[in-house]
């Protein structure tokens, strides 16, 4: 039992020391991966759009 108890005291020591990003650190964060998730998927677009093209252009 003596473990346990050990345990959770040692967790909420942990715990307490663990800084949390702030509302804005997440929005930055957030606006940050879809701007590059964004501007990625366009340029496969374009390149799968382009690659069809010419394949079909070739058959």
């Amino acid at each position: 039992m003596e473990k346990i108890i050990n345990y959770i005291k040692q967790s909420k020591l942990e715990i307490s020391k663990v800084i949390f990003p702030t509302k804005e650190q997440v929005r930055n964060a957030f606006v940050t991966v879809f701007i590059v998730v964004t501007v990625v998927s366009l340029f496969l677009a374009i390149v799968d759009a382009l690659m069809s093209f010419t394949l079909s252009s070739l058959i």
